[in-house]
């Protein structure tokens, strides 16, 4: 189930894409239930106001995880955290995980298996380095 270009009851926020994680053991089962997806099919990097925008989408649904489709990456350097790579680090500080994947990674996917894969590997990498995994 997803639901697409909904606005809050304020008419002020947009979330391009939710679905609904059903938790399958093969799946993403230690995700959250519902999972926002905002979409930059952009051909520069995303910038730390439109990071710090979907974290804010985020906390103001109370939704812990989010993934931010951006189709040239984040700006920054995931090494020292800066621009908007500073923006999801400390978004950990307060519970709430931003995976961001980039639109060469998504032509590499082939299958739900890579999908869950590369979700479960971003994750992965956020919580244990505090950047993501994968964009430079």
């Amino acid at each position: 189930m997803t639901v697409r270009n909904q606005w809050d009851y304020f008419s002020s926020e947009e979330i391009d894409i939710a679905f609904w994680n059903e938790g399958d053991p093969k799946g993403l089962r230690q995700f959250d239930k519902i999972i926002p997806v905002e979409c930059k099919n952009w051909s520069k990097p995303v910038g730390a106001a439109e990071v710090t925008l979907f974290s804010s989408k985020l906390e103001g649904r109370g939704r812990p995880l989010g993934i931010l489709v951006a189709a040239a990456g984040i700006t920054g350097e995931a090494v020292d955290r800066s621009a908007a790579h500073q923006i999801l680090a400390r978004a950990l500080g307060q519970k709430r995980e931003s995976l961001v994947v980039t639109r060469s990674e998504i032509e590499q996917l082939s299958n739900t298996d890579d999908v869950v894969r590369l979700l479960k590997q971003k994750r992965l990498q956020l919580a244990v380095s505090g950047t993501i995994y994968g964009v430079s």
